[in-house]
């Protein structure tokens, strides 16, 4: 399986690891199940929650299990 990187979108994060959408609320983006959220990738949506390079980078980590 391809691991989750910041220009995975987020609909296929929600695939890829059925713990996401919790991971990803738990970070500050309640906007999983927005249907136009589901075409942003996971830095486009990072970032318009304000979230910076490094917040990202941990994100990305915690999804892929590390």
């Amino acid at each position: 399986m391809k691991k989750i990187n910041s220009k995975t979108k987020l609909s296929e994060v929600i695939q890829k690891n059925p713990d996401a959408a919790e991971i990803l609320f738990n970070a500050g983006l309640s906007c999983v199940g927005c249907p136009m959220a589901m075409q942003e990738t996971l830095e486009e949506g990072c970032k318009a929650h304000g979230m910076n390079q490094k917040d990202i980078d941990e994100l990305v980590g915690r999804l892929n299990g590390k």
